[in-house]
């Protein structure tokens, strides 16, 4: 995440699914309009305070970490107490009057977390959970970054991606190898919407001659 610092155009960042803990970073990206930060590691909400200060922010999806808590409402309302901005949460619109009720129920943050520390005692009603979760499936991991993928994909004006040609991965691939080689591709194609003409046209170059070197070695291995 920490290249994100270099990215301050960025406008639609996917890090679903990657143990992430600290938003800081984030704070570059002035130009962020959708974050995807589903099942990660965010133990403290007091880590939307990095968010804070990114006026374009309109989509957060923040499902599935343990800093959502025992308490759906009052996660909710503290998030958009702090990102009254918001239109979309955890792919749930945003409404009028859940903006005023945040207001009200939710929790001012007002200073980033302390580092390796909760403030508040907010997660630690969470510690148990978050310590006994397990591995989510491959084919959920699968949908959600497929989805992710698909997603940014339409951003760049590009067809989505088959579900048998996201997949295909040999049967003794891990699903740390299947999340690392979804997260390098979402990490390419969010990249490419920085580059220019210039940088694409090097790009293809590029794409075109490992095409055809795994294409040699298959010829060889038949």
């Amino acid at each position: 995440i920490s290249i994100c610092r270099d990215l301050p155009n960025i406008e639609v960042i996917t890090f679903s699914v990657n143990g992430i803990s600290d938003l800081e970073p984030l704070t570059q990206c002035q130009n962020l309009s959708e974050l995807y930060l589903r099942k990660n590691n965010i133990t403290s909400l007091n880590e939307l305070f990095h968010l804070k200060g990114l006026p374009r922010l309109r989509v957060l999806w923040l499902a599935e970490n343990p800093c959502c808590g025992q308490d759906p409402h009052r996660y909710r309302m503290t998030v958009l107490r702090n990102l009254p901005g918001l239109q979309k949460l955890d792919n749930q619109a945003v409404t009028e009057e859940e903006l005023s009720q945040a207001l009200v129920d939710g929790v001012e943050i007002t200073a980033p977390p302390a580092q390796r520390n909760v403030e508040n005692g907010w997660a630690e009603s969470t510690e148990s959970s978050a310590a006994g979760s397990t591995a989510e499936p491959g084919s959920e991991l699968l949908g959600s970054s497929l989805e992710e993928t698909n997603k940014i994909q339409e951003e760049l004006d590009m067809k989505p991606v088959p579900v048998d040609k996201y997949s295909s991965f040999s049967p003794r691939e891990t699903d740390c190898n299947r999340k690392k080689r979804n997260n390098v591709l979402n990490a390419i194609l969010l990249l490419m919407k920085e580059l220019d003409a210039e940088g694409l046209e090097i790009i293809q170059q590029t794409v075109v001659r490992r095409l055809q070197a795994f294409q040699k070695k298959e010829l060889q291995e038949e």
